[in-house]
């Protein structure tokens, strides 16, 4: 099993439609005892959170998100784990909201964290 998610900053590879995650946003990880839970913000993104389960590779999760312009919206993501070879992790995401059309596919990269 890949490393640990327990305080790992990560943020998209690239930016999604507007009003959603991009580049500019970072993902603080903790994870327990097959639990995952992350605060993340930044571009369109004011707050958001997201909470869910982990075995093995795979990590399942919901998300909620409050947005700049002060709308809310709240979905459901698969991911898969993988090691890069450079040790950093990325994450291979499938996600839908749920809260509103839509769906699609992204990757989270590990960075460096916020000092």
């Amino acid at each position: 099993m890949p490393r640990s998610l327990d305080g790992l900053v990560a943020a998209p590879v690239a930016d999604q439609a507007p009003g959603q995650v991009g580049t500019s946003t970072r993902f603080a990880y903790h994870e327990r005892d097959g639990r995952i839970w992350a605060e993340y913000e930044g571009g369109d993104v004011a707050q958001g959170f997201l909470v869910g389960t982990r075995e093995g590779d795979r990590i399942d999760f919901r998300y909620v998100q409050l947005k700049i312009d002060g709308t809310t919206s709240s979905g459901h993501c698969v991911s898969s784990v993988v090691e890069l070879a450079d040790g950093r992790i990325r994450l291979d995401e499938t996600w839908e909201w749920e809260s509103q059309e839509g769906h699609g596919t992204s990757v989270v990269e590990e960075v460096a964290p916020l000092t």
